[in-house]
Order: structure tokens, then sequence, then C-alpha cells
């Protein structure tokens, strides 16, 4: 089914777009919805910060990133508190480290009394909607197209996001994909529908519809690319034709050999070596694909008069490595992996095309978000509000973000686990294994090929930064322990339903 065809057919009676308790009469929007600011948040799933046109990479075609920036905010030294698919998420709707959430490697079901995003949203009014993937509400590892894992039923596993849902726990097939509303039943867009293109035009016929209500909106879509299967079938031809002919070779600091502290996630085989330029070929080719749909969003905000009442948020989970310092995927320090894009526009608030060099990491984002809505933060968020960093005004900053990595990606696996800090010059980083360090200056040595952490001339900054680390690990109750001790400590027999993580 053609992705027009399957839009006209939700429209006239499937539940593709039915908006539940979320669906408004029609009407003009009236001067309630005029003074509370809507919310657009949207997060790509693995797009690094330096993938992007306007962070200076000369060969990404992101036209639409490069806009919005020049029309916003952008905190060019954002992170991933931990750059794995769901410590980011429970991060990003809980405001805690993943040493708070429980969400210490991917593939585990999230507790359900913490205090969220999608609750102050709910309780406050908005009409509220989930797009796109969860990951929040597994139970296994793998199994992910069995509905009693990718299904997430109505009710506390969606953390407050009470409205309008049409998610799905994992998957990264974007041909042949599905969703679920409220029933275990599979909704698929049809075979040559391209899952993000059609989750875009869900969007907007969502926005489209509640912006008419009496109530503003908030609206969350998080799309699965750039993540792999960096193959030809998961890429559209259009695209993927874009960069057939482009070098995309391997990076000055590509190592040969894998990182000893690299899991199996992060671990590249000869066959895989050799097909890293492909890889990043379909990679920037859906990352060109998922900047033309943040133009249609923008564009469909524009159009509909929305734009000076929205705030229209951009960023994604983390980034990918490519072969950088002996790994692929994500789960490290490394600026590859936790360097992510985070722009903010709302016109006439936020100064068009200011830069902060604040330190914001995950857990900063909504108390962030919130108070620019005029919101109340929720007192058990660990980050810090940088909403007057964002007006480019003056105010309180992070001396630096601190970064976690608990296990392996997705297993009950020891010997991955580090800690690190990331300020406006350096990175610091120890390894739980061995009690490594490293020390990198990222201003002069952005490819962070040289550890400093030895050197004579860097104690000072080494001194600083090890006091630094276990004033915050102290002030989150971070003993820093291996990663089965979370299996062992915080579930109650089944392994990854987490039950013991601070609520």
């Amino acid at each position: 089914m053609k992705r027009r065809q399957f839009l006209k057919a939700a429209a006239l009676g499937s539940t593709a777009l039915t908006l539940g308790s979320c669906a408004v009469p029609a009407g003009k929007l009236n001067s309630k919805s005029a003074r509370r600011a809507n919310l657009l948040f949207v997060f790509a799933d693995q797009l690094g910060y330096t993938r992007c046109g306007y962070a200076g990479d000369k060969k990404a075609r992101t036209p639409n990133f490069d806009k919005l920036a020049s029309q916003g905010v952008n905190f060019r030294n954002a992170v991933s508190n931990m750059p794995v698919c769901a410590a980011f998420r429970a991060s990003l709707l809980t405001g805690k480290y993943p040493t708070s959430t429980g969400m210490v490697i991917n593939e585990l079901r999230m507790r359900t009394d913490h205090e969220c995003f999608g609750h102050v949203l709910t309780r406050s009014g908005y009409q509220t909607a989930y797009i796109g993937k969860w990951h929040l509400y597994a139970n296994e590892l793998g199994n992910h197209f069995d509905p009693k894992n990718s299904f997430v039923p109505p009710g506390p596993d969606r953390l407050g996001f009470d409205g309008y849902w049409a998610a799905y726990n994992f998957h990264h097939n974007y041909y042949k994909a599905y969703y679920h509303t409220d029933s275990l039943k599979k909704i698929f867009y049809g075979d040559d529908v391209y899952e993000p293109d059609a989750q875009t035009d869900m969007m907007i016929d969502f926005i489209s519809r509640v912006s008419e209500s009496d109530e503003p909106f908030a609206a969350f879509l998080s799309y699965g690319t750039p993540h792999d299967p960096w193959s030809a079938d998961n890429v559209p031809e259009k695209y993927r034709e874009m960069f057939e002919s482009v070098s995309l070779p391997n990076p000055s600091n590509y190592k040969d050999q894998n990182d000893k502290y690299a899991d199996a996630w992060g671990r590249l085989d000869p066959g895989q070596r050799k097909n890293l330029e492909t890889w990043r070929r379909n990679y920037y080719a859906m990352t060109a694909n998922l900047d033309w749909n943040i133009g249609r969003l923008l564009n469909a905000i524009d159009k509909a008069g929305l734009a000076e009442n929205t705030i229209v948020v951009f960023t994604s989970d983390h980034g990918e490595m490519f072969g950088a310092h002996g790994r692929r995927a994500k789960n490290i320090f490394y600026e590859e992996a936790a360097r992510i894009p985070f722009l903010i526009r709302w016109p006439k608030k936020i100064p068009a095309g200011f830069v902060s060099d604040a330190c914001l990491s995950t857990v900063d984002v909504m108390p962030t978000v919130l108070s620019l809505m005029g919101l109340k933060v929720p007192e058990t968020a660990e980050g810090m509000d940088l909403s007057r960093c964002a007006l480019g005004r003056k105010g309180p900053e992070p001396q630096a973000a601190f970064l976690q990595n608990t296990g392996a990606c997705a297993a009950w696996e020891n010997g991955h686990e580090w800690r690190a800090l990331r300020d406006k010059q350096y990175t610091y980083a120890i390894y739980r294994v061995d009690k490594s360090e490293l020390l990198f200056d990222n201003e002069n040595d952005p490819y962070q090929m040289i550890n400093l952490a030895a050197e004579a001339g860097h104690a000072a900054t080494m001194e600083r930064f090890r006091k630094m680390l276990a004033a915050k690990m102290e002030s989150l109750n971070d003993k820093f322990e291996q990663c089965t001790w979370y299996k062992d400590n915080w579930t109650d027999g089944n392994r990854n339903i987490i039950r013991g993580a601070k609520g």
C-alpha cells in the first residue's frame, strides 16, 4: 500500500490515526491555546552531532537541520549520559541518570513509579502524542516482533503519555514496519511505505487535528533512523543514490584492532570492516531522508500558523562509532558516540542562530524544556534547568556533563563499565575493570587520539576531574558497581524487569 493510500484509509476508519482520548471537536484555535506553548519533540536514533551539516560535516545533506539551527539555539556541547537507546530514553523522560532509573542495559522493562515528562504534560492539560520507538518495555533479549514485547499496554507503562499512541517497543525494519495503538494488533504501513515518512504524515495529521482544540499539544516523535541495519533494502533508493559515489573513508582515528573494552555489540569482524564505507553511505542516506521529514514537520507547523507558539526540539539518543577507536555502535564516551545534536526553536523567544556552549546532557532536557513551557519540574529530576542558556541569558550551568556506562549494550556482562566527565574542553574517563584513565583535549584533539592522562603537564587537570567525579558519584549514590550487581539486586527473578531502582 502506498503511503498516501495508507493515510487516506486511516483517515476513513482504521485505528491508525484515531486520536482516542485526544479526540477533539472541529473549531478554530482559541486564545487559551495561543497563550500556552505547544511542544513538538523529535528525536532520531544513532545520529551523532558531527554527522550534521550545521556541525561542519560537508558531506551531510541536512538543509533542514541546518535551517533549524539557524532559527533557534544549538547546544554544541550536548551529550548522551549513557549512549545506549533504552538508557537515554529513561533519562530523557525522568531527568535521572541510569543508576537512578535502573535502565542500566538495553532490553529491560522500566519501573513505572518515576515522575516523568508525560505525567507533567498530561497533568498540565496537554494533549499528548507518542509516535515511534519506545524501547522501555522489553522483557527478553530478542523476540522483538512478538506482540507481548512490541505492544506497550495503556496505563502506567506508558509513563504518562495517555493520549494518542502509535508506537512499538523496538524494531529497525523501516519497510514492512508496524506499530500498535491500544491493542496487540499490529498496524502495518504497507510493504513499500518507508516508516519515517509515514510517521511524519501521522504527526502532521495529529498536529492539524489537535491544534483546533481548546488545549495545547505536546507531541513526541521517536524515529528509528539512522540506526542500523544499513542495508540497501532498508533505505529508499532515491536517498541511496545520493551517496552511492560519495567517498566516506575511515576517519583518522580508525583502528584495525578492536577496542579491548568493547562488548560484542562494539566489536567488528573482518567482513564488517570491509562494509564500513557502504554502511556510512546508507547511514548518510537515512539521515538525508530524516532531514527531509524534519523539513515537512517544520513546514506544517509554519503553514498552520503555530510556529510562534510551538517549541520545537530536535535531538538524538547517541551517535555511531563506525570503526573509530576500534569500535562500532555506541555505549562509549568517545565523541562519535556520546555527542549529540540538540536544537530548540521558539520564534521571538529563543534568539535565532544562537550557539550555547553549556554542557547539556540527557538529564537536563526535561527540566530545561518544562521550564521553557512554564511547567513545574519534578523535584526528583537530577538534571539542571538550562532554559536561561536556551534563551541566550546567563545562568547556572553544569561544570561538566557526567556520563555513565553500567554494562554491555544488552547483556548482564561485566568488564565494560566506565564513568566519564565532559566539560567545554576535556573528556575524562575511567574504566572500572582496571582503573585505566583517559584524558582528551577535545578542542585541540577533536578525534581524541592523544591520551593526556599520564602527562605531568596535566596532573592538575586530572586531579580536578577525579575530585569532580567522586563528588558527582557520591551525590547520586553511584557506587560504580559491576553490571551483574544490578541484575542481582534490582530484578525480582525476571532478568529484564527492573524493580530495585530509585522511584
